[in-house]
């Protein structure tokens, strides 16, 4: 108003709307279901609104010198194939952490998690839409 613009109330309360308003974790179905999937490994990072899952080493007591780390993006929000770009490193040692060879990519898993996570996702949404059914 100090510099001879108008002020409208409408354009004020529409500015006033864009901050604050969050859909939390716990509705993204997608996001629900990575860290169900991979609920068994410890989580080094985990940023919702960076859209990143990255899990710490993992090894199960049968193979004690070799352990995984997964990490997990999220490109869309959207339950589609090309929403989450998964990684997987494998850390190969010959004695406890000594002589470590790391592979980046067992596309073998990669498949089977994004599969299943996807699956998962799925079922979240369809529960989701049913509840609001009822509500309705």
């Amino acid at each position: 108003m100090e510099e001879g613009r108008g002020f409208r109330v409408n354009d004020a309360l529409k500015n006033r709307s864009k901050g604050g308003v969050f859909e939390f974790a716990s509705s993204n179905e997608l996001w629900r279901a990575s860290l169900d999937v991979i609920d068994f490994m410890p989580l080094t990072s985990v940023n919702y609104s960076g859209g990143i899952i990255i899990t710490d080493w993992y090894s199960s007591e049968k193979e004690e010198n070799e352990s995984i780390k997964i990490t997990i993006r999220f490109l869309t929000n959207e339950i589609r194939s090309d929403a989450l770009d998964i990684k997987i490193f494998t850390r190969k040692c010959k004695e406890s952490l000594i002589n470590c060879k790391y592979i980046d990519s067992n596309e073998t898993i990669v498949t089977e998690l994004r599969k299943e996570i996807l699956k998962k996702a799925t079922k979240y949404q369809k529960e989701k839409k049913e509840k609001e059914k009822k509500k309705n």
